[in-house]
């Protein structure tokens, strides 16, 4: 991943609004929700809604579908994916996560 386009997908996710609806698409899995049903659930307004998820369309991280009067967005999970991969790249000075215990949180830790 480029850096340009992280920085846009982190610069997208640091506001409270667009991080809830995207934690939200996210669980919804791939079918993924209505923005109407997303500003019921986060209790914004419609067209406070639609500017965050059109925020997170431009940086990538959601994609969006017409279904009947609806529009439905989704989780890109290849693009969130490929951000995790970019942040982690280097974690633990090259050494696969996997393989170190440490870059577990203390709870996930295996135990020696």
């Amino acid at each position: 991943m480029k850096p340009d386009c992280v920085i846009r997908a982190l610069s997208a996710l640091a506001q409270e609004h667009r991080l809830a609806a995207f934690r939200l698409l996210v669980q919804a899995g791939e079918q993924g929700v209505a923005a109407g049903v997303l500003a019921e659930k986060l209790d914004v307004p419609p067209s406070s809604m639609s500017f965050h998820l059109a925020q997170l369309a431009n940086a990538g991280l959601v994609t969006q579908r017409r279904e009947s009067r609806s529009i439905i967005y989704s989780a890109d999970y290849a693009a969130m994916n490929s951000l995790m991969g970019y942040l982690t790249e280097n974690c633990c000075g090259g050494i696969s996560c996997s393989e170190n215990a440490e870059c577990f949180p203390s709870s996930q830790r295996k135990s020696a």
